[in-house]
């Protein structure tokens, strides 16, 4: 199984931007991720310089975004979605997508339950629950 590392990820992400902006040819993988791109362009200059990029230290106590995390998320969600793991949630995100009128507010919310989840996993060292995240998604398409 494929384990990227925080650079690898970063990586993945600034190349994948350099070749959508210049036109190149993108493998489906990167295609998916230049569409996120294309969605959230107050990344765009951090996207543009990988040096920088690679060194950069994104901490919640500064109040800065890592836009690495945003859009690796975003993939996480549309891997979710196609292969419908956990059981559940590709219906849940298609309705709250059209609840919301948009697939991409649809997986910000989704984005909060994921890390609600990745979260208390590791804060009470028990493996994710898939069941419970699948219920906070629910609920949110319901309200």
């Amino acid at each position: 199984m494929f384990q990227p590392n925080t650079a690898d990820v970063r990586r993945f992400f600034c190349g994948a931007y350099a070749r959508w902006r210049s036109g190149a040819p993108l493998d489906p993988m990167q295609d998916l991720a230049a569409r996120w791109i294309a969605e959230h362009p107050e990344y765009h200059a951090e996207l543009a310089d990988e040096a920088a990029a690679l060194g950069a230290d994104y901490r919640v106590e500064d109040g800065r975004t890592n836009p690495f995390l945003h859009l690796a998320m975003h993939l996480t969600i549309e891997e979710q979605v196609a292969i419908d793991q956990p059981t559940g949630i590709r219906q849940a995100v298609q309705l709250l997508a059209a609840r919301r009128g948009s697939l991409h507010a649809a997986h910000h919310e989704v984005m909060e339950c994921l890390g609600e989840m990745v979260w208390t996993s590791q804060r009470s060292g028990r493996p994710p629950d898939g069941h419970a995240y699948l219920d906070a998604v629910r609920a949110r398409a319901t309200r």
